[in-house]
């Protein structure tokens, strides 16, 4: 996490600058170790108001907050709290996502190939309904060997797309991984 200051209007202490530091790298909990984010906060100061605004980004994320009270510190820590109940807000989004993707349910149509269709009339044998749960390669393909069919439509764990790996004629088996 690399935290950069800006002040306008007031010269500052390095006791601020080490409490706005520590309280910004608190935040960084929520990311861990490795993030790789940017924290730009801009300390001002007009006749008896103390702003602070914070603008966070970096990974896929770019938040934004401002506040404004009698007294730096407690500017600083307003905007920590605000920072905090957005960040949650966000995680929680994201997992709530991750949850209704695993959750999915994915239609698998069956065609009988040999049919002759009559006029007005599909070719859909029956449609299959599941909800797969995420798998790797080497999984499916344990799955798809255990179940003895042709091939098996799973959901990539390390991608989050619906895969297809069959058996193929020859020797071997294949994958399809549609890039959408």
């Amino acid at each position: 996490m690399n935290v950069n200051f800006a002040f306008k209007n007031f010269e500052p202490s390095d006791h601020l600058k080490k409490y706005a530091r520590r309280r910004m790298e608190k935040l960084g909990r929520f990311f861990g170790k490795a993030a790789d984010l940017e924290v730009d906060v801009i300390l001002n100061v007009d006749k008896f108001r103390n702003h602070c605004e914070v603008n966070v980004s970096g990974e896929g994320l770019h938040i934004n907050a401002h506040e404004t009270a009698q007294d730096m510190y407690a500017a600083i820590d307003l905007i920590t709290d605000k920072l905090e109940s957005q960040i949650k807000r966000k995680i929680s989004r994201v997992k709530e996502q991750r949850r209704k993707a695993r959750n999915a349910d994915i239609d698998v149509f069956t065609f009988n190939v040999e049919a002759e269709p009559e006029e007005g009339q599909q070719l859909t044998v029956g449609t299959d309904r599941f909800a797969s749960k995420p798998l790797h390669i080497d999984e499916a393909l344990m799955q798809l060997e255990d179940i003895g069919s042709e091939f098996l439509v799973f959901l990539n764990a390390e991608n989050n797309r619906v895969n297809v790996i069959y058996r193929q004629k020859v020797a071997g088996y294949a994958l399809i991984d549609p890039i959408l």
